[in-house]
């Protein structure tokens, strides 16, 4: 059916039939929406339309609107839901997503939460939450199948049609022998196309990629993307399969990751977006903004120190926002190599080595063409040979340096385990400010009587 009614007549009838208490009419309006639509005109209401709007969901629909909605807001649906009905919906949610949700959290938040949850659904989240925050076991599900390795095919196909309704999130059944240890996997596939008399263990693939339930959640990440599985095995120390991670919990993964790398990478802070309030996302921005400005007052006082240089060649400062801009802009683009070169490979020293030379290669060239660009231009403006020499070595150090400091600084990071993303554009241009400044100068003092 195509949908005459735009985007925002839709939200306008929602608010209309909230207002009027029009419960049967504003049901009919959701049923011809898709989830994100639903959560899409959830932002857009008023504040105090939302407590209607949201008593008027049914719980599937309010899961569904929860996988669509950043962390903030979903913890503010539960807030505005109650308890009763938060307990409801979390005993209906996956275990994995609630577990993402209550992350960072305070414990007796959790457990205020969690406390008239179904015995077995409070024993899952309390054990999820026991896992390191970005780890496999945090983002696993205990919804899979696993079969003993004495079990016919036939027998295999009959235990998945009875567990029907894990259907949906599965692709594969596990085997396991007699200490529940993970042997082998088999796909639906290869169960179809075998005789039903064969021994699973007889078309079961012993060859088993497999993570450990302490791997990091970007680890899983790439190994799913890099042999396109559907799903992921993971075990524990003896072996023993504790549960599985599928394609769409590592897309899920993916995207938080790199939402947060972006928001790290431009010091913008996290969980802004369009429907932010000014305050809120004032609030956020301010301590990056503040720590920068007083790193900036370092450009200052080299600045000063440098006084007499500049009041003796003026010309220098007309090339100072040069310098210091095409630095900070080539440190970002190799910040934003590095980064998202770690989201999809395994940094071995080999390789860093050899990204650390290749970015030094680049700065180089680039350092070089830009640098007697500038040098040409400088002598034909300002009519001295030296005043281009200058600023032509100057830009060559300056690139080599902030191509190197936009690769080297985040590596560290990632060497000590800290997400290199917290290296942001922002920080890295501000540094590279000041060390063009450092070398700019610098060499501008040692020419100083040729130049004057």
């Amino acid at each position: 059916m195509v949908r005459v009614k735009s985007e925002e007549q839709i939200l306008r009838a929602i608010i209309h039939t909230v207002k009027e208490g029009q419960p049967e009419t504003f049901k009919k309006i959701i049923l011809e929406l898709s989830p994100y639509e639903i959560a899409m005109h959830y932002r857009a209401l008023p504040k105090k339309r939302k407590p209607l709007f949201l008593e008027w969901l049914h719980i599937d629909e309010l899961v569904a609107l929860l996988e669509n909605l950043s962390k903030t807001a979903q913890l503010e649906v539960l807030k505005i839901i109650g308890p009763l009905r938060a307990t409801e919906l979390l005993d209906v949610m996956k275990s994995d997503d609630v577990a993402l949700l209550l992350t960072d959290l305070p414990e007796k938040e959790v457990e205020r939460l969690i406390a008239e949850m179904r015995v077995e659904g409070k024993k899952a989240i309390r054990k999820k939450m026991k896992y390191p925050k970005k780890s496999a076991g945090r983002a696993m599900i205990d919804q899979y199948v696993w079969v003993h390795q004495s079990y016919s095919v036939e027998k295999t196909i009959a235990k998945l049609k009875h567990f029907k309704k894990y259907a949906d999130f599965l692709n594969y059944v596990y085997v396991i022998d007699d200490q529940k240890r993970l042997i082998g996997v088999a796909s639906y596939r290869d169960l179809l196309l075998c005789d039903l008399p064969c021994s699973i263990a007889d078309v079961m693939t012993t060859d088993i990629y497999k993570v450990h339930e302490l791997t990091k959640q970007s680890e899983v990440a790439k190994m799913i993307g890099s042999h396109d599985f559907l799903s992921v095995p993971v075990v524990n120390d003896e072996g023993i399969l504790v549960g599985i991670i599928t394609a769409d919990d590592v897309l899920d993964i993916v995207m938080r990751e790199a939402n947060e790398d972006i928001e790290m990478l431009f010091a913008s802070g996290k969980e802004i977006d369009f429907h932010t309030k000014p305050f809120v996302a004032t609030y956020k921005r301010l301590p990056w903004l503040v720590l920068l400005l007083f790193i900036g007052l370092v450009s200052g006082s080299i600045i000063a120190k440098f006084e007499a240089t500049l009041e003796a060649v003026v010309a220098l400062a007309f090339f100072m926002p040069m310098i210091a801009g095409m630095t900070g802009n080539t440190g970002t683009q190799s910040l934003a190599v590095v980064v998202r070169g770690l989201v999809k490979e395994e940094l071995t020293t080999k390789k860093t080595v050899k990204l650390i030379l290749r970015e030094l290669l680049v700065g180089i060239m680039l350092g070089i063409i830009c640098g007697a660009v500038i040098s040409i231009i400088a002598y034909i403006w300002q009519g001295s040979f030296i005043l281009g020499l200058v600023v032509g070595a100057s830009l060559i150090a300056t690139l080599i340096i902030g191509t190197l400091a936009g690769t080297i600084i985040p590596l560290i990071l990632n060497r000590f385990n800290v997400d290199p993303a917290v290296a942001s554009g922002p920080l890295i241009t501000t540094i590279n400010d000041i060390l063009s400044l450092l070398i700019y100068f610098g060499i501008a003092t040692l020419f100083i009587e040729k130049l004057m």
